[in-house]
């Protein structure tokens, strides 16, 4: 099911692939984030863009960009996916880029508590990305894989949120619940959940003003 929104450009079209991937329509411009060789890609368009938020492989998948890129796609990571894919563009947390069309910032994404084992995390800090995309004066944040951290409650004015939710890699329900209570998205659409229970959220949610939850079918 995509979702489709209003900007000052054009519509702003939104497809839910799997787990972590998107697809986001804009301007002409195919934008992908994070594909993986686990989704359907067939009918679908070919990458101008591709974001990619960590190595692991379920976002850094080259069976999948292979699948969806073209002459000429760019991609965009920081520099750990660098690293195994030379010659990409490089963002690294906090910076912004102009791709003529859009803009993105990198947002940092990682873990506080949680790891494989003890002194140990996940996701270390800096070595991935999220991302806030500006399209037609829509801003689109894409949390990638994170626990809720300072930098995720100090966004403003995000009009679409895709905000992770499944332990033990990222965080659950409740916790993503009170990063959005702290950035208040217009839209949020969980993502990159397998195993948990998005009636949490919603009940953690509920009575929040002007926020919605929109769940869409991932697995």
């Amino acid at each position: 099911m995509t979702d489709r929104f209003p900007t000052s450009q054009s519509e702003l079209i939104v497809t839910p692939i799997v787990h972590g991937t998107v697809l986001l329509e804009h301007g002409g411009k195919q934008i992908y984030v994070d594909p993986w060789s686990q989704g359907k890609y067939d009918g679908l368009p070919k990458a101008d863009y591709i974001f990619i938020t960590d190595i692991h492989q379920d976002h850094l998948d080259q069976a999948a960009i292979d699948k969806v890129k073209k002459e000429g796609t760019v991609l965009v990571g920081p520099p750990a996916v660098a690293e195994k894919l030379p010659g990409i563009v490089v963002m690294k947390n906090g910076e912004s880029k102009d791709f003529g069309g859009f803009s993105a910032l990198a947002v940092p994404m990682y873990n506080k508590k949680r790891g494989p084992s003890e002194g140990k995390l996940f996701h270390d800090k800096g070595r991935g990305n999220g991302y806030v995309l500006t399209l037609g004066g829509k801003k689109v944040y894409l949390s990638g894989d994170t626990e809720c951290i300072d930098e995720m409650k100090a966004l403003k004015d995000i009009d679409v949120a895709f905000v992770c939710m499944n332990l033990p890699y990222t965080m659950p329900p409740a916790e993503a619940a009170e990063c959005i209570k702290a950035f208040r998205p217009k839209v949020i659409i969980p993502y990159h959940y397998r195993g948990s229970n998005l009636d949490e959220l919603t009940a953690a949610l509920e009575g929040e003003a002007g926020i919605e939850v929109r769940k869409r079918a991932w697995y």
